[in-house]
């Protein structure tokens, strides 16, 4: 499977860990996709959703903003709900 992992953390608790296919995030230009093997890459964000496709399956939930840190099929996603 392709897969990279997703940590989704905001300061009271981590809201998600686990194996994903792709992660949508809202960029503070415009969202983007991260698939695995992405250029590694730290980016703010904006008000949004953050969705992923888990075992062909999607979910997504709002944030206010963020920070994300795209590294060795980590996606690593610090958010204010």
């Amino acid at each position: 499977m392709d897969s990279i992992r997703l940590y989704i953390v905001s300061p009271e608790k981590v809201i998600l860990d686990r194996e994903v296919s792709s992660v949508t995030l809202p960029g503070a230009v415009s969202p983007f996709q991260v698939l695995k093997d992405h250029a590694p890459l730290i980016t703010s964000l904006s008000a949004g959703n953050v969705s992923y496709v888990a075992e062909g399956a999607s979910d997504s939930f709002p944030i206010r903003s963020g920070f994300a840190e795209v590294r060795e099929n980590t996606v690593t996603v610090a958010v204010e709900l």
